[in-house]
This record gives structure tokens, C-alpha cells and sequence, in this order.
């Protein structure tokens, strides 16, 4: 087996990957096309952010069997082009818990102690006590934005400060966060209440920009802002109008929304900003971890054929795969549908299988609905492997029941999602052998193909109520590809659902929603 290393990887990784038996080259700083051109004899692919695996790439990779990411961000991978070319990606979201937690802590104390400036205004000759006055963490609210695994850590050493913790994330159950000790809050008194503030959210359409004036605006004043998470959580601009009003007291970043940032970065310019250029992971510990993470997870899937932390493929056989691939791809879906108009903690899901599914065990299709309903909110942490996990650790109660009767389907699936503010029913089913199609959303009975950019929108059944619709959209210049139309279950309501040739924008989503037999609309992305 052939192995190429195209960005920097620890010497323990590469010399694991040798002591397997493998054949490895490592070769760093290509250009795409110099990549393309060397990428046909090689069985697996390592890398970390540089390398752009795309589409285009994946096509010249004729033997390539899997993708390794020392590390946890895979927004450099085209994930599906890789499933459709049939390779495995998979990701090492532990090796660098530990490091970018405490750069975290780092970075907050140097915040608070004024000692970068310190340092600079000492070697540059001068002695300035007063000026670089600094205060005390002790006993002060630390609000932590997402309990992950690296969020957990940095709530964790905080406590040890003697800081008092409030936490405020939308996936994890206020009960598991109050069982680890922390006190579970609201986004707006996490804002109200905290003198710190520390992002630890994936990078997603819900979360870009979510520290933004709104948000400031309603922090205490005097708040100090770390983000070590993704660039373009905190919206800079912003930031930077907040820190030169006063309201913010300083910040620190270790990302920024375009890396490195321009030579003329308005942020740069203010003295109480603390910064430095994406070291978050960058500790020699980090970097053995992940990479001998990734050298061990590669052997044990070209060998053992065993996927550890696969993204985009679960552990099951080649035939089961061929069989079952249509029902684990609508399950997904299925589970980014619900996630998408469902809103608060999810508290149980529940999944009905109806026929035989050909004798095989189900768990990869749940999986694979499970990692659908939390990706939008856990990012590239979850994955088809430890989705479960996942899902326990949140306090999710999962359950799945089996019923080999048939429904007017051959094969349907049922889920039903209860979260803290709603409870949400979705079925499914697959039509011919590979079509996947969802036939009932709550209360009504629809035929959906599941992906592009939709539209759902609960409407009064009246007449004019669809041509209204169509005609905002089309003032909008926004063109319908496909409509189908549900009705209620013994209801006076339609369920129209729209399929767009670009996505619906928000203004235009509140002009549909100011139509006067509309109800409800929700844009959703699948």
C-alpha cells in the first residue's frame, strides 16, 4: 500500500504508517495541479488544512481508498464527491482537545494581563506599571458558547481558577451540563451575566456571525471576548466597533474569518486585542496525537478493513453497504430535515422501521440519522461511528423498534424527534432501489425529494394562497424548479414545498411570511 503525506505530519505518524508495512512519500507544498498529477498510484492520502482534496482531485485518484485529517476540521474536503467516488474520509476530533483548551486559557490570562503589550513596551525600552494594569480572573463569570469536548476541558479549568461558569449550548441537555457542575443558561444571560465570553461551536450556517452587534449588544460592559474555535463566529467588524466604543474591554483570536488576515486588518490596530496566527493545535503533544491518530485509524481500515472516526461511511460489509447505502443516505436526510425547523434541546428520538430491510441490522441507518439531526449544530465532531455516543453523552434517549409487516410502503422509516420546545415526525421511504423520497412530515402526507434548496411553508387552504407565493417569488427573481403540495390530515392547512434554483433569502422568507394565508415558512438546505 502507498501513502502520501502531502502537509506537515508528526515523525511519529510517518514512522507508524512505516513500521506497518507501508510505502510512504511525503511531499508538502504542492500546487492542486502538481497534486493531480501524482495522485493515481497512492491507497490513502494524509493530510491536515493546506491540502484541498476536491471533486476535481478525487477524480485523479484512481486507487486512492482513504482520506486521513490529522485533525478535526474537514472544511478542505469535498465529502460527498468523496463518498461518490467510494473513499473513505475520516478525521481525529480527540488529538487536539487538550491543546486548544488551554491555549484558550492562554490567551485569556494574556488578555487580562496586558502581557503582550508588557512584553513589547519592556523591549522597546520603556516601564509602564500603570498604563498595562491588568485584573483579576478570580471569581469572575467565564461563558462558555458549546460544551464539546474542547468546550468541557476549558469549563473544567476555569472552575479550577475559581471562576464561576455559565454555559449555554443547544445541543447538550441543561441536565448533563448541571450534572458536570456548570450552570446552564440562556444565550441572552450568557451574554448578560458573563465578563468573559469563549466560543467553542463548529463553524456552521447557524453559528457564522452569531457574536455580532445584536449580540454585543446585549453583554455586560467591559466584557472580554476569546474565540479559538473558527474564524467568522465573531463577526470582526464588529468586534472592532465594540472595542473602540468601549463596550468590549479587549479580545483574543487564534482564527480569523480570511487566513492569514490582510495587511490591513482593523483589528490589528487596537492595543487591547491579543492574537495569534491559528496555534490552537500547534503543541508538539497535539501534533503526535493526531498524527499517530491518523497513521494507526489508515492501518486499521486498509488491513482490517475497521473504520475508526469515519465521516462519511459506517462500519458495515460491502454487500450490506450496496443494500442498505439508499436507506442510510435518506435516513441522513431524513435527520438534517428535522434538525433544520426544530428548535431547542432534543430530548428523545424515536425510530419506526417498517418491511424486512433484507435481515440486516439497522444500526448504520440509524447512525446515519443521528449524525443528520446534530451536524448542523456539532459540526464535523459527529460522524456515522460515534453518532450513538454522541447522542448518550448528550442526554438523547434513542430508541428504535422493528416491525416486518409492511406498510402501504415496502420499506418505510419513521422518526419522531422530541426536543424541549417541539416534537417533530418525519417518514421516508425508498422508491424502485436507490430513490429516496420522505412521504410525511408531521401531520401531513407530501412526496419529497430530499435535496437542493427547499422551501416548507404551512399555508391555508383557500384559494389564491399558492399564487400569491409564486408571485413574491418570482418579484424576487427566484425561480421555482418543483412544488409539491400536502394536506393536513383531516386539516384545513396545505404544506407547500418548494424546491428553488438558489437559495431563498431572509428578507424574501419574511416577505413570504407577511402574506396573508401564509403561516409559516422555513428554508432548508439538504
Amino acid at each position: 500500500m502507498k501513502v502520501l503525506v502531502s502537509d506537515n505530519l508528526g515523525e511519529a505518524g510517518i514512522r507508524t504508517l512505516e513500521t506497518a508495512g507501508f510505502e510512504v512519500d511525503v511531499k508538502t507544498g504542492l500546487s492542486p495541479e502538481e497534486l493531480k498529477s501524482i495522485i493515481f498510484p497512492y491507497h490513502a492520502l494524509v493530510i491536515r488544512s493546506a491540502t484541498r482534496v476536491t471533486a476535481d482531485l478525487l477524480e485523479a485518484a484512481e486507487n486512492l481508498r482513504v482520506v486521513g485529517r490529522a485533525g478535526i476540521g474537514l472544511d478542505n474536503v469535498d465529502i460527498k464527491a468523496a463518498t461518490r467516488k467510494g473513499v473513505v474520509v475520516m478525521n481525529t476530533p480527540g488529538g487536539n482537545v487538550i491543546t486548544t483548551a488551554e491555549h484558550t486559557l492562554a490567551l485569556m490570562l494574556s488578555l487580562t494581563r496586558n502581557i503582550p503589550q508588557g512584553t513589547a513596551s519592556l523591549k522597546a525600552g520603556r516601564w509602564e506599571k500603570k498604563k498595562l494594569m491588568g485584573r483579576e480572573i478570580y471569581d469572575k463569570t467565564l461563558g462558555v458558547i458549546g460544551l464539546g469536548k474542547i468546550g468541557s476541558v476549558v469549563a473544567d479549568r476555569a472552575r479550577g481558577l475559581k471562576m464561576r461558569v455559565k454555559v449555554y449550548d443547544p445541543v447538550v441537555q441543561p441536565e448533563a451540563i448541571e450534572k458536570q457542575g456548570f450552570e446552564c443558561v440562556s444565550l441572552e444571560k450568557l451574554y448578560s451575566d458573563s465578563d468573559y465570553i469563549s466560543v467553542h461551536v463548529p463553524k456552521s450556517k447557524e453559528t457564522t456571525g452569531m457574536i455580532n452587534r445584536e449580540a454585543i449588544s446585549k453583554m455586560k460592559d467591559g466584557v472580554m471576548i476569546v474565540n479559538c474555535a473558527r474564524g467568522g463566529i465573531v463577526d470582526e467588524d464588529a468586534l472592532y466597533e465594540a472595542i473602540n466604543s468601549g463596550k468590549v474591554a479587549g479580545a483574543a483570536l487564534d482564527v480569523f474569518s480570511k487566513e492569514p488576515p490582510p495587511e490591513d486588518f482593523s483589528l490589528f490596530g487596537l492595543e487591547n486585542l491579543v492574537a495569534t496566527p491559528h496555534l490552537g493545535a500547534s503543541t508538539y503533544e497535539a501534533q503526535t496525537n493526531v498524527a499517530v491518530a491518523v497513521a494507526e485509524q489508515i492501518i486499521e481500515y486498509l488491513k482490517n478493513n475497521n473504520l475508526v472516526n469515519s465521516v462519511n461511511v459506517a462500519s458495515i460489509s460491502g454487500r450490506a453497504i450496496e443494500q442498505l447505502g439508499p436507506f442510510i443516505e435518506l435516513a441522513e436526510k431524513m435527520g438534517r430535515l428535522q434538525a433544520q425547523f426544530l428548535t431547542g434541546q432534543f430530548r428523545e428520538i424515536n425510530i419506526q422501521y417498517n418491511g424486512d430491510f433484507f435481515g440486516y441490522d439497522l444500526m448504520p441507518v440509524t447512525s446515519a440519522f443521528i449524525k443528520g439531526l446534530l451536524a448542523p449544530r456539532l459540526g464535523d465532531e459527529v460522524n456515522a461511528v460515534n453518532a450513538h455516543y454522541l447522542a448518550k453523552e448528550l442526554g438523547i434517549r434513542v430508541t428504535e423498534s422493528n416491525a416486518a409487516e409492511a406498510t402501504e410502503f415496502l420499506h418505510l422509516i419513521s422518526t419522531k424527534v422530541i426536543g424541549t420546545e417541539k416534537t417533530s415526525m418525519v417518514a421516508g421511504t425508498v422508491f424502485g432501489k436507490s430513490d429516496p423520497r420522505i412521504v410525511r412530515l408531521d401531520d401531513f402526507r407530501i412526496e419529497i425529494i430530499p435535496q437542493g434548496y427547499l422551501a416548507l411553508i404551512h399555508n391555508r387552504d383557500e384559494p389564491g394562497a399558492i399564487g400569491s407565493i409564486g408571485m413574491a417569488l418570482g418579484e424576487h427573481n427566484i425561480n421555482i424548479s418543483r412544488m409539491q403540495v400536502g394536506q393536513e390530515v383531516d386539516g384545513e392547512h396545505n404544506i407547500i414545498l418548494l424546491r428553488t434554483d438558489t437559495p431563498i433569502p431572509d428578507n424574501v422568507a419574511e416577505a413570504l411570511r407577511g402574506l396573508p394565508k401564509v403561516e409559516s415558512v422555513n428554508t432548508l438546505e439538504l
